[in-house]
């Protein structure tokens, strides 16, 4: 998961590969030279990293809509923290905070029994279904390296996942899902951060805490590095020597993974490595991207290969890359959980104006895909930056609490139920963030904007949990929600993270967020969706055939999309060629592109087609250059009240409704009635002859004594003693005694 406060500084480093280097994989066949080798479709040229004769054999025609299946074949304790509750109160030599470390502090039998318990339990069949009944295609499934090739603590400890791994795959072709299969961890770490399998850099401060004594504490994200490609300097901030050994093990991973599911049907392809954090040599890890591919389009030539941009999305450093060669795409993440608090409308503005650097990485580049995003615009979810541990500054706001809820692990997994009475546990990292007596921080709520809030300023300093009347919540996050789905298709796919979190945070949780109906399911070429960006993109990119392509490879292009609309009429389409060709092609691929492109289509067919600025005005109040999208939208709020008019009046309400109530009682109630008139506090209205005021109060027109009210049941005895007395003198002859 992107720790996206952290990418900064950086670093272009390290200009080529060592003449010393050498690679052991077998991923290339026999290289005739000067003429590249010839694979499944297309040929490929080591010198260049390019291909060329793309025969489009798989083209990719189909947008990915899909989740993340995060914190089951890698353990991040955010996602999964029952597994991590046994580890609150210890100290460095038996704490956990990431799937090394789990298996090293409990060893390779209990670690096992552990983790079977939670991979049978996190992701089931029930699940996977439900995924594919709410309109997805596709699912990116993150794994660790060590579940296909264990090497250190690992042995032993996660014996068995890959046949879990195996029946997922069933499931999901039940389910009618494709499976981008993502290598989350690598050896050694490519980005330092807990979801690559290992936090390193962690240093124990415990022995320099003074107080209060007896602290356990370590210290992380100051110190943070990654070693998958070797020694990390950080005073250069650079890799003085490249580890080619460890990136030969990560291939041979590729390659072990390729071979075990090169024929299973639900396999869409495989991403080679998820984040390799923004200080990573960009030769080496192009080296390894390519080598990569050649590993898989030699084992399973129909998957597709998907790379991360190495948080550096640029077109200057992946334009071109890899250029001519089929089915690659780029991998973006894209959250808005670390910027800094702002009003809606700024998470708005920014979420929409994301198509514009996708159109132009996927001109540059090819196809791009948003493997991670969320809802969430605040960094409150507990654990999310680490066990225990914050990032400095981190959350910049209060977090609201809720209760953590139960295990779903059930009551054999230790530490767990969590401990109500006991209050923030350590070890403490250099921030906060934990379960404090049950109760777990989540998110933050929006509250209604008003005319007097003009500033994100004002709404900020409000309390986390917003009052019913006054929360928002789920207005901004389902608008959000479809702001970024419109802007995320302008790319080939997109990967919600997560498909559940086990503390209930929507914004993380595609089933809670369905649940909550902030996440549109099924058909998303709904006007709500395809207007909700229009004053940022509305008509703003075309669809265009794209220079230098076979005239055949047009047509194909140009038939199919007739096929889909249902026109069969297509002899004309095979009679033009050049600039007309050319110009017809770019009319049909656009007026399908708009069409379609909410319902899942994309802008490739086959890859004779890209997106392009379109070159016109725009009303809307959009301007752009060849750098930067810039929105400049007037955005009307739909406002409720100042706040101070809903205190006064509530206030008001409440003081007449009391009024109303005291003189109903004073009228109907003789017992409250006669304590009022005891009371001191109206003995000047007693006293008083104005007879509207005594009146309307029950408080009759005595002239100076308070007349006490008669008891009901003194009354009645009097009344029966009188009688009583009346009928013993009829008795009489009405005698008097």
């Amino acid at each position: 998961m992107l720790r996206l406060a952290v990418l900064c500084c950086l670093a272009f480093l390290w200009g080529g590969t060592p003449a010393s280097a050498t690679t052991t994989t077998t991923s290339n066949p026999k290289e005739n030279k000067g003429k590249g080798q010839q694979y499944d479709g297309f040929v490929a040229y080591n010198e260049s990293r390019t291909c060329s004769a793309d025969g489009h054999v798989t083209p990719f025609n189909s947008q990915l809509r899909g989740v993340n299946m995060g914190g089951w074949m890698e353990l991040e304790p955010w996602i999964t923290p029952s597994l991590f509750y046994q580890f609150l109160g210890n100290n460095e030599n038996n704490t956990a905070m990431d799937i090394f470390t789990f298996c090293t502090v409990l060893g390779p039998e209990e670690g096992n029994i552990q983790l079977h318990r939670h991979w049978s339990k996190w992701i089931t069949r029930d699940i996977v279904l439900e995924l594919g009944r709410s309109g997805l295609n596709s699912v990116r499934l993150p794994v660790g390296d060590f579940i296909f090739h264990p090497y250190g603590p690992y042995v032993g400890c996660v014996d068995g996942g890959a046949d879990y791994v195996d029946q997922f795959m069933e499931w999901a072709l039940e389910a009618k899902i494709e499976v981008l299969i993502d290598i989350h961890c690598l050896r050694h770490s490519q980005n330092g951060f807990d979801n690559s399998g290992q936090a390193m850099e962690v240093k124990w401060t415990s022995n320099v805490t003074r107080y209060p004594m007896g602290l356990v504490t370590f210290e992380h994200w100051p110190i943070q590095s990654a070693h998958w490609m070797g020694y990390f300097d950080p005073y250069t901030l650079t890799y003085p020597d490249i580890d080619w050994e460890n990136i030969n093990f990560s291939l041979k991973t590729i390659e072990i993974i390729a071979e075990r599911y090169k024929d299973a049907p639900a396999v869409l392809g495989l991403e080679p490595v998820n984040e390799p954090w923004q200080n990573t040599p960009l030769e080496a890890l192009k080296q390894y991207y390519w080598e990569g591919y050649l590993i898989v389009k030699r084992i399973a030539p129909r998957w597709k290969y998907v790379m991360h941009d190495s948080f550096r999305f640029s077109t200057e450093i992946w334009g071109g890359f890899m250029a001519g060669c089929p089915d690659r795409a780029l991998d973006t993440h894209i959250y808005q959980a670390w910027f800094d608090p702002a009003s809606r409308a700024s998470f708005y503005a920014n979420a929409c104006a994301q198509s514009a650097s996708i159109v132009k990485m996927e001109k540059a580049f090819g196809p791009v895909v948003v493997g991670e995003w969320s809802l969430a615009t605040d960094n409150c979810a507990m654990w999310l930056n680490g066990f225990n541990d914050n990032l400095n500054g981190y959350p910049k706001l209060p977090c609201k609490f809720i209760k953590c809820g139960k295990s779903y692990l059930g009551p054999k997994q230790p530490g767990t139920p969590l401990d109500p009475s006991l209050p923030l546990q350590g070890p403490f990292g250099t921030g906060v963030s934990g379960p404090i007596y049950g109760m777990c921080p989540v998110d933050r709520d929006w509250y209604k904007e008003s005319a007097e809030i003009t500033s994100s300023a004002e709404w900020v300093l409000l309390p986390p949990k917003a009052p019913k009347p006054l929360d928002d919540t789920a207005e901004v996050r389902s608008s959000l929600a479809k702001k970024k789905i419109e802007a995320f298709s302008f790319a080939h796919g997109m990967y919600f993270w997560n498909f559940r979190t086990e503390i209930y945070e929507p914004t993380w949780n595609y089933l809670a967020a369905v649940k909550e109906g902030w996440m549109p399911t099924g058909n998303f070429d709904t006007n709500e969706i395809r207007e909700s960006c229009k004053l940022e993109n509305s008509g703003a990119f075309v669809c265009v055939c794209k220079e230098g392509q076979l005239d055949i490879a047009i047509q194909r292009a140009m038939a199919y999309c007739l096929n889909v609309d249902h026109n069969y009429n297509q002899s004309w389409v095979y009679n033009l060629t050049g600039k007309a060709l050319r110009q017809q092609a770019s009319i049909l691929f656009n007026d399908y592109f708009h069409k379609y492109r909410l319902l899942g289509g994309t802008c490739d067919f086959g890859g004779v087609a890209a997106l392009e600025l379109a070159n016109r005005t725009v009303d809307s109040g959009i301007t752009y250059n060849d750098d930067a999208y810039f929105a400049k939208v007037t955005v009307t709020v739909s406002k409720g009240p100042p706040i101070w008019v809903i205190v006064v009046g509530s206030v008001g309400a409440a003081l007449v409704g009391s009024i109303i109530g005291f003189l109903v009682a004073m009228n109907y109630s003789p017992a409250f009635n006669k304590r009022v008139r005891e009371s001191g506090i109206f003995e000047p209205l007693r006293k008083s002859n104005n007879i509207i005021a005594r009146s309307s109060l029950s408080l009759l027109a005595l002239a100076d004594e308070y007349d006490p009210i008669p008891d009901a049941n003194a009354t009645a005895a009097a009344a029966a003693a009188k009688k009583k007395e009346e009928a013993a003198v009829a008795a009489t002859g009405g005698a008097l005694t």
